[in-house]
């Protein structure tokens, strides 16, 4: 299979050169290698024209989030496989060799999370397998959490982090890629969810990607509660069931009592009002979703008891496995 890299970029300078350098090392090749730049203001296009890897650099004119960079660098690349990897992500020499295995041992399967650990400390894990729970939360398995070799087996698991995984093209492709209305954060939950719905599944393949978790977007004018709080909502909106609102219900009072309690609550308050002028989209697209769905979403998203508040969602959840 033809492997791609998308990188997608914005004011990733301090990361860049450690994760082109990695990209370069794999021991199996990236036949393609694409940088999407959201418009940088730092050294990032300077670093990308004298770097050794010489990747093809796609220009946005802006900062159109992760899942519009996402999508244009699929577009702009022929191959099977795209690998999706953060800015502030450094790749183990034999990533793409194992993660690519694995999706050729496992047709049924979409995607390949991996074992995403920190990288100053790579004995403490960011991420080992996406989840969601029928109250909306998206949690990352292991978040925060020492590396004990748990996780240190290939298995099924729901959903990848886009932080780095690896796609069939065409499958993300066919379900309408990453949804841009999302900009940052739970997107790459919504494309899972969209693929577990078409009959996909995913891989865990626990080879590492060291991640500066929330490296660049720290930049950013609205903080991750806010994000959070504002596709959350729009998540449920566009697929949950109705049935299912006594469980939103409860998580999301839960979320704005951790908001006050560290001082975010008037954040998330505004990512929820934030949400509100994309709801009656989100709403009109729940029919369509049913209507196309291969798989009913009581089995895609199956029953959890619900353990407690914490979960805050995609890079910020403690929770080892779906709440």
């Amino acid at each position: 299979m033809r492997a791609a890299v998308v990188i997608p970029n914005w004011n990733g300078a301090r990361w860049l050169v450690g994760c082109l350098d990695a990209v370069a090392a794999q021991a199996r090749p990236f036949d393609e290698v694409v940088v999407v730049d959201g418009a940088s203001a730092d050294d990032s296009l300077e670093i990308l024209a004298t770097h050794p890897l010489a990747p093809r650099v796609v220009q946005l004119g802006e900062n159109l989030g992760f899942g519009a960079a996402s999508n244009r660098g699929i577009a702009a690349v022929d191959a099977e496989v795209v690998a999706l990897v953060n800015t502030d992500v450094v790749l183990a020499p034999d990533w793409l060799e194992r993660a690519i295995a694995a999706l050729a041992r496992h047709p049924e399967a979409a995607a390949v999370a991996t074992k995403m650990v920190a990288l100053d400390d790579p004995g403490r894990l960011d991420d080992t397998g996406d989840f969601l729970g029928r109250d909306g939360a998206a949690i990352q398995r292991g978040k925060r959490t020492r590396d004990t070799g748990r996780w240190d087996a290939p298995e099924e698991v729901w959903g990848a982090c886009a932080g780095a995984a690896l796609y069939r093209r065409a499958a993300v492709l066919d379900v309408g890629g990453f949804d841009e209305r999302f900009f940052m954060y739970l997107e790459d939950v919504d494309l899972s969810l969209r693929l577990r719905l078409a009959g996909w599944g995913c891989r865990y393949e626990p080879v590492v990607a060291r991640h500066a978790s929330q490296g660049s977007s720290r930049a950013l004018s609205r903080p991750l509660t806010h994000w959070v709080a504002r596709n959350t909502l729009l998540l449920v909106a566009k697929a949950f069931p109705v049935r299912w609102a006594p469980f939103v219900l409860y998580r999301q009072v839960a979320l704005a009592w951790h908001a006050a309690r560290d001082r975010a609550l008037g954040a998330h308050l505004k990512g929820l009002v934030a949400a509100l002028p994309l709801l009656p989209a989100m709403l009109r697209e729940r029919s369509r979703l049913r209507r196309s769905a291969s798989v009913p979403i009581d089995k895609v998203i199956p029953a959890h008891p619900i353990r407690g508040p914490r979960p805050l969602g995609t890079g910020a959840g403690t929770s080892e496995g779906p709440a």
